[in-house]
C-alpha cells in the first residue's frame, strides 16, 4: 500500500487553468470538488478570497477525472463496507443541464 508523502497545493492560477481546460463553470467545478456552490470554488481561484486546496479535495477531484467507472465503483463499495451511505453520480460535464449562472 502506498500513501502520498508530500503535497504542495496547486496555485489559484493552476486551478483556473484546470477549470478552463475542462470548460466547466464555477458551479460545475464546485460540484466536482464537493463544494456547495460556485462562489465556494472561486475562493480557490483567487476571485474572492485566497484559499489553498487541501490534498484530500485535490485527490478526490483527480480521482473523479482520472479513474474508470469500474474503479470508482470499487472505491464506493469499499466506502459502503466501511459504513458509509454513498452513491455514484455523473460528473458535472456529463449532466449537460447544469446552470452556468454562477460563473
Amino acid at each position: 500500500m502506498q500513501r502520498i508523502e508530500h503535497y504542495a497545493p496547486p496555485t489559484a492560477e493552476d486551478l483556473a487553468r484546470l477549470k478552463s481546460a475542462l470548460g466547466f463553470t464555477s458551479a460545475q467545478m464546485a460540484d466536482l470538488a464537493g463544494l456547495a456552490k460556485g462562489s465556494q470554488w472561486r475562493k480557490y481561484t483567487g476571485r474572492t478570497e485566497d484559499r489553498v486546496m487541501g490534498m484530500h479535495m485535490h485527490f478526490y477531484m483527480a480521482a473523479l477525472l482520472t479513474l474508470p467507472a469500474e474503479m470508482l465503483a470499487q472505491i464506493v463499495e469499499k466506502m459502503r463496507e466501511d459504513g458509509a451511505d454513498v452513491d455514484l453520480g455523473l460528473l458535472p460535464a456529463e449532466l449537460g443541464g447544469m446552470a452556468a449562472s454562477e460563473e
